[in-house]
């Protein structure tokens, strides 16, 4: 019963849960469970009893490990945020952090796998401006513009490497900024988000963010 109080949830659902009957259960939930058991969300997701991995189980680790960088840097922090509600399927950003105190937003957007390249750096060019407008239509009037700044994170797998190293100077051309500038910004609350947009490598497993260095 301990455990349900905590998360907020019915006994009934986290006995679900140990069942592994939990599959229709949101992501909030798992999370708030997860939390309630000390553990962190993918952590409990793969070790849950008759769980299988979810499909995004990759992708997920990529966003708690951008969120718990960010966390030191004083960002806050919003996966899967939905940027056109009006839409009937709107699209979403994989997390957005923003810091209010400096007025500083970020548009991350985490890679697994390229299937279109074009077309990702198209998406995150259309949310970032999506962004923009959000801040506008929120009262940006009365004080300074909000600095809104586009994030490529992209599992550093041999094939993922390879192509990025085979469209370099594309790559560059659309990613102009330091990773390291970058990831400092992320942990360290003192500074800047960095002009331009930036790419940063996770390694395989999704245990560290690494800068990538971009030849021109």
């Amino acid at each position: 019963m301990d455990v349900a109080d905590r998360a907020g949830v019915s006994q009934a659902w986290v006995s679900r849960m140990e069942r592994g009957l939990g599959r229709t259960a949101s992501l909030e939930t798992w999370a708030s469970v997860a939390a309630a058991v000390h553990q962190q969300l993918v952590a409990f997701l793969e070790h849950a009893p008759g769980a299988d991995r979810p499909r995004d189980y990759e992708h997920l680790k990529r966003q708690q490990l951008v969120i718990e960088a960010a966390m030191q840097g004083g960002w806050r922090a919003t996966p899967e945020l939905a940027i056109d509600p009006a839409w009937t399927h709107s699209r979403s950003v994989d997390v957005l952090l923003e810091r209010p105190s400096s007025r500083e937003s970020i548009v991350v957007e985490i890679w697994d796998f390229f299937d279109d390249v074009g077309a990702a750096v198209r998406g995150l060019d259309g949310k970032v401006a999506a962004l923009v407008r959000m801040h506008q239509q929120q009262g940006a009037a009365g004080g300074d513009a909000w600095a809104v700044g586009g994030l490529f994170v992209v599992r550093g797998t041999r094939r993922n490497r390879a192509l990025i190293q085979e469209f370099h100077t594309l790559f560059a051309s659309r990613f102009p900024a330091a990773g390291g500038d970058w990831l400092a910004a992320l942990r360290d609350p003192t500074r800047r988000l960095p002009s331009g947009n930036a790419l940063l490598w996770t390694d395989v497993p999704g245990r560290r963010l690494i800068p990538a260095r971009l030849r021109r």
